[in-house]
């Protein structure tokens, strides 16, 4: 009886398995959206040196280390077993916009520049933000001043016969009171 008893639990919980959705029934990601519905967020992955044609054409053989480095900041990558070369990595993977990677190799003779390898595909600051720019304006931009037709036809102001009070003639509003303003009768003195 009691190894009946046992049996009802492993029984049930067999049972159960049965109702497991199968790897054909599971929602499934397709392309960039998540049941043809909704967008996932992708991170953004940013890594290492924006260099633009700016900035390199700043570079010129012959200067220090320390300049170079000031100029384009510090490489991402130094080999211990290879000191004389630098190496500029820049990737980015941003939703919405096309994944850029780029490499820039800075040679050295001792301490000072002998070569910047620079990619042909190295963009200026305007190409690269322009490549990064994944706002979309919706709709026109709103006008915001008249033409001097428009300001023409628009009805003249009235005009009151008394003029408007002022906030200087009326005084403080009740109950109020406002220590002097000039620095000779001030707490200190």
């Amino acid at each position: 009886m009691r190894s009946l008893l046992a049996t009802f639990p492993l029984l049930a919980l067999l049972g159960g398995c049965s109702y497991l959705p199968t790897l054909d029934s599971l929602p499934s990601v397709t392309g960039e959206k998540v049941l043809g519905l909704v967008t996932p967020y992708r991170l953004e992955v940013v890594q290492g040196n924006v260099l633009t044609k700016e900035m390199v054409a700043r570079v010129k053989p012959g200067m220090p280390k320390a300049q170079v480095r000031d100029l384009l900041g510090s490489p991402l990558l130094t080999d211990v077993f290879h000191e004389s070369r630098w190496d500029y990595v820049f990737t980015i993977n941003r939703q919405g916009a096309t994944p850029q990677k780029r490499l820039v190799v800075a040679l050295f003779d001792g301490e000072r520049l002998k070569s910047l390898d620079v990619p042909d595909d190295l963009p200026t600051e305007q190409e690269f933000v322009a490549a990064i720019n994944t706002f979309k304006p919706t709709r026109q931009a709103p006008k915001l001043e008249l033409s001097a037709a428009e300001r023409g036809a628009l009805p003249p102001p009235k005009r009151s016969a008394e003029p408007a009070p002022t906030a200087a003639a009326e005084g403080p509003a009740p109950g109020r009171t406002y220590p002097p303003l000039d620095a000779k009768t001030g707490a200190g003195s």
